[in-house]
């Protein structure tokens, strides 16, 4: 039984999944640069936000998810045999920043300043039943979800699952990443060969159905690997990104394919990675999108495949914006890629503490 891709949308720093894709085949940037801190003074770094930071409740992105979620086809979600996913890697952090540090509008602000205190939210307003699974496991979360997914309709516990995944960005995990001088004020440049590697962070939000009916895309190979080498950084041998393939390689040998990639503009895992998929898929073309849209934390892997997906409709897809030679591997393309004679797309992710995702999405 396969995991059949039925329906998807998404938004990010510019607009939605239609305006992203044809702003990053135009070469559009969707950072700037703001305040880390979301005040006067504060050190400016690359940010691609959807409003400005504002400390309201309910939070500045509740009403623009319900937006984007308002085009879930109607369903019983929640229910034992249509499962909901929730994923994200901050879950509102930065309500539960305001009230500990006594910023924060009031009392009413607990009830969005946790991950079961957004979801009930969100159940309560969708009317979805309680069967409900949150993820969260830093930049890999929605990975993981789509793993899940595959996983239960191919056992056949489930009829249908949502994946909802969203990451919008505030002080909180702005100034934690600006503390690691990651998030810096340089513009990212994915897979750059250069003297310094910086990131951007930029809001995202999407969601996906799947079920066993038969559809134009298929879930066809998941894998996940987590080398567990240290917080935030890799193993400097690269294990990990050839950890995560290698599971792959048969099927991949049987398919045309090119390559979205995590690609957030950091040096050593930009250069790992690039490095993995030249060694392993040295004819495959190698694009990300992270130096315009910015880092959409753990919600990347759901916003950029529903971005890939509708490349493919049009028959190409954006090369790596914001970003040019030399690069790190001559696989990675600084273009738009023709697409119409590839039959799939191998999405990656990888996170902190060195977990990785690859995923490969296949014409039915």
């Amino acid at each position: 039984m396969t995991a059949y891709l039925q329906a998807f949308d998404c938004h990010t720093g510019l607009g939605s999944a239609d305006e992203t894709l044809q702003g990053l085949l135009a070469g559009r940037v969707a950072l700037e640069l703001q305040s880390v801190s979301a005040e006067p003074g504060g050190e400016q770094v690359p940010l691609a936000l959807r409003q400005p930071t504002r400390k309201v409740t309910p939070p500045r992105w509740w009403a623009d998810l319900l937006s984007l979620l308002a085009s879930i086809p109607e369903n019983d979600w929640g229910s034992a045999r249509r499962p909901v996913i929730i994923s994200s890697s901050n879950f509102g952090i930065d309500h539960l920043y305001q009230i500990g540090t006594g910023l924060g509008p009031g009392d009413r602000a607990r009830n969005w300043a946790t991950t079961h205190g957004i979801v009930a939210q969100l159940q309560r307003h969708f009317n979805w039943g309680d069967a409900l699974h949150v993820v969260s496991h830093a930049c890999v979360s929605a990975q993981i979800a789509l793993c899940l997914a595959s996983e239960w309709i191919e056992t056949g516990s489930v009829e249908e699952v949502l994946i909802v995944s969203f990451d919008y960005v505030g002080p909180f995990v702005s100034c934690g990443f600006n503390s690691l001088k990651i998030l810096n004020s340089g513009m990212p440049a994915p897979y750059r060969d250069q003297e310094v590697g910086s990131i951007g962070l930029g809001d995202g939000a999407a969601w996906a159905t799947f079920s066993k009916r038969q559809a134009p895309w298929k879930l066809e190979a998941t894998s996940l690997w987590n080398e567990m080498y240290q917080f935030t950084a890799n193993d400097p041998s690269g294990e990990g990104f050839d950890a995560v393939l290698q599971p792959l390689s048969e099927i991949l040998s049987q398919r045309k394919f090119w390559v979205k990639g995590h690609g957030t503009g950091t040096l050593e895992a930009g250069r790992l990675e690039a490095g993995a998929v030249a060694r392993l898929f040295p004819d495959k073309p190698l694009v990300g999108w992270k130096g315009s849209l910015g880092h959409s934390l753990g919600s990347c892997a759901l916003v950029e495949l529903v971005l890939a997906l509708n490349g493919h409709a049009e028959g190409r897809v954006p090369g790596t914006v914001g970003s040019s030679a030399p690069f790190f591997s001559e696989a990675v393309c600084a273009d738009p890629v023709d697409v119409r004679s590839m039959d799939s797309v191998l999405l990656l992710c990888n996170a902190f503490g060195g977990a990785h995702g690859a995923l490969l999405i296949s014409h039915a």
